[in-house]
């Protein structure tokens, strides 16, 4: 039976907390379907876990056992396997408002009903950080027109604090699997390649501004952790050589301003982030990997090297010598401060 949307819930050694993400999923009734991805466990309960709720819930919940893939791979999973006319990625340690889920569902009811339902809805999430008790909801009504349904042309500029993550956006099932779609395995920070190579393919959207995603961080083995992104840095540039590779932005930019234009503010901020962590890791192996990045872009295309090296939010690396990179992480710390992203 085909659902109306489907939660992938790619669970690792999580047993200690995604009984509270599965309770407020199972909010949506037996118009959802949850599939739980134990991506190859065994630290903990999450297997049996797993199991469990499956058979509590046999109408609405199904278990995937993998062996370790990481992230990428539990959504690459739920991609495989929805039956859900809408996808939407829930991580295991965070949790969805059930009010603003209730909301949710009714609005994608109504899209079900049309002959060709929206692409993509968006909707607000919020920053619950566990260290000091505080929360910091990010929202998107300055760019998005409110309920109703638009395209790219109609949308107004983000600001820097306000890209496109995991946590606010629903797909249409179909064009995950029609864009060609596929994360890397073993791979980190794979969820930036979901919110952005998907985009050219997406024709309309609709915002809700409703606080539908609650994102917990602050836990020191999380993976957005300033000493653990130093540590993977191989991974992040991974991740971002992805995306250079997935479309030509300026093409994009051309036939499509707006979109291009946000593809382009967000590609710069994946390279600014990149070189940042391979210079807090400070190793001959990070910068070099720092070097290698910037060189491929420039190969690509140099006019788009040109306009991500160049821009404000890359000022800081440009300037060479221990003192310039002392500086860009000096930047890039207190912007970090300011807006609480990590």
């Amino acid at each position: 039976m085909e659902k109306l949307i489907t939660f992938a819930v790619p669970c690792y050694n999580s047993a200690a907390y995604m009984d509270h993400c599965i309770e407020t999923l199972l909010a949506a009734g037996e118009e959802a379907e949850i599939i739980l991805v134990d991506d190859g466990s065994t630290k903990d309960e999450t297997p049996q876990k797993c199991d469990e709720w499956a058979q509590r819930y046999p109408d609405i919940i199904r278990a995937i056992h993998q062996e370790n893939g990481g992230h990428g791979e539990g959504v690459n999973q739920g991609i495989r396997h929805a039956r859900g006319l809408y996808y939407k990625v829930v991580d295991s340690d965070d949790w969805l408002d059930t009010d603003a889920l209730a909301k949710v569902m009714e609005r994608l009811r109504q899209f079900a009903k049309m002959p060709a339902p929206v692409d993509m809805v968006i909707a607000n999430y919020v920053y619950e950080h566990v260290e000091d008790n505080t929360q910091k909801v990010v929202r998107y009504k300055n760019v998005f027109p409110t309920e109703r349904i638009l395209s790219w042309n109609e949308i107004h500029n983000f600001r820097t604090s306000q890209y496109l993550l995991m946590h606010s956006v629903i797909y249409r099932t179909q064009l995950l699997r029609e864009c060609g779609l596929e994360l890397p395995k073993h791979t980190f920070y794979v969820d930036n390649i979901f919110v952005y190579q998907p985009l050219p393919f997406v024709k309309t959207m609709y915002y809700m501004n409703v606080d539908l995603y609650r994102y917990f961080i602050g836990r020191a083995d999380q993976s957005v952790n300033e000493s653990v992104m130093a540590g993977r840095i191989d991974q992040q540039v991974r991740v971002t050589k992805i995306m250079i590779e997935a479309h030509d932005v300026l093409a994009i930019k051309d036939s499509q301003p707006k979109l291009g234009r946000y593809m382009l503010s967000y590609l710069s901020m994946m390279m600014t982030i990149s070189s940042i962590f391979a210079i807090i890791a400070n190793t001959p192996q990070s910068l070099g990997m720092r070097t290698e990045l910037w060189e491929l872009l420039r190969q690509k295309d140099p006019a788009l090297y040109r306009r991500c090296r160049y821009r404000v939010t890359n000022l800081g690396t440009n300037i060479p010598g221990y003192q310039g990179r002392k500086l860009s992480v000096k930047l890039y710390r207190l912007v970090r401060k300011i807006y609480k992203f990590n």
